[in-house]
């Protein structure tokens, strides 16, 4: 089982998965300008065509181009890029082929796209291989471009099959460029340099899946990293009050008084508030009861385990940096 004490400092490729309606997206942006945090460089990859990076940064569709999309805390730059399989598709018979030209006139034909979908397999090894090779690539100095490259990939359903490139070809092609450029792919995805978050709540299904997900990719030889638990809310109660609840003993009467006291309310008004306090009181402890069982749940997986808040005023600009502070400063960049 892995260690729950993994240090990510030698990890450049970052993968970032969940189920739907977790805030995959959220907190891959999040990691990401909190990996940039003290002047470093970071690129943030999106590969499912939603443009959910633009959205969430405030900005227009993103190109197939990296460019710079944010400032990091103390310094650090941010840098973007929606993957774009047929123009992914171009780049490869550029670099093996020499053909881009005669990739565009595929294009036309529809030749890419019925290509793509025939072999989904080969998708995933252009959009797999593009962010590698972020990973990999040096300038003239002979240093690394970026210092960690964070990928939204796609969900948790899908992770396994998405990174085993090297499996999903071998159908494909047995020797060449293609078959080279999966096993140059494999060779990063599946190397101490890459790990696989995942993202989850504190609910059964999402906790299930996320361990599903963790199964499929340990027995495909992949490398785990740690789990980020989204949108954790506070308990605004003390645990003495929470264990009354939920035996559902907790005292209207007893809520009326302090309202009649306070001047809140009075006779028939102040018993029906403290009636509806005293249920919502009851809800909040059983929700908090079950978080409590999910995160022994989560627990059992063995991985480094970090909580995000949720955002009361909802997912912007000062609520990505709020995310990334929190990351940071538990030890996840």
């Amino acid at each position: 089982m892995d260690s729950p004490d993994t240090d990510w400092a030698d990890v450049r490729l970052h993968v970032v998965t969940g189920k739907g309606g977790t805030g995959k997206t959220t907190v891959a942006a999040a990691l990401a300008l909190a990996l940039a945090s003290g002047g470093r460089k970071v690129l943030l990859v999106e590969v499912e065509g939603r443009q959910g990076i633009a959205q969430i940064f405030d900005l227009p569709p993103l190109p197939y181009e990296e460019r710079r999309i944010a400032v990091a805390p103390s310094g650090g730059d941010v840098y973007a890029l929606a993957i774009d399989p047929e123009e992914a598709m171009l780049e490869y018979m550029e670099m093996f082929y020499g053909m881009r030209r005669a990739g565009r006139a595929l294009t036309k034909m529809g030749i890419v796209d019925f290509a793509t979908t025939v072999a989904p397999g080969f998708r995933d090894v252009l959009v797999t291989g593009k962010t590698t090779e972020a990973v990999r690539r040096r300038g003239r100095n002979g240093r690394r471009i970026y210092d960690a490259v964070v990928l939204d990939a796609p969900p948790t359903g899908r992770i396994t099959r998405f990174l085993n490139v090297t499996k999903e070809v071998a159908g494909l092609a047995k020797v060449g460029p293609i078959k080279n450029h999966s096993d140059l792919v494999s060779g990063v995805v599946k190397s101490p340099e890459t790990a696989v978050h995942f993202v989850t709540l504190l609910e059964e299904m999402p906790v299930q899946e996320t361990l599903d997900g963790l199964a499929e990719l340990r027995s495909a030889g992949l490398p785990p990293g740690g789990i980020f638990i989204n949108m954790v809310r506070e308990s605004l109660l003390p645990q003495t009050a929470l264990d009354t609840a939920v035996k559902g003993r907790f005292d209207a009467e007893e809520i009326a008084l302090g309202l009649k006291a306070t001047g809140v309310a009075d006779g028939a008004q102040a018993t029906a508030l403290a009636e509806a306090l005293a249920a919502e009181i009851v809800e909040h402890a059983h929700r908090t009861e079950l978080e409590r069982a999910e995160r022994e749940t989560l627990a059992e997986a063995g991985l480094k385990r970090y909580e995000l808040p949720l955002l009361a005023d909802g997912v912007d600009l000062a609520g990505l940096y709020e995310l990334a502070e929190s990351i940071r400063t538990q030890g996840a960049a």
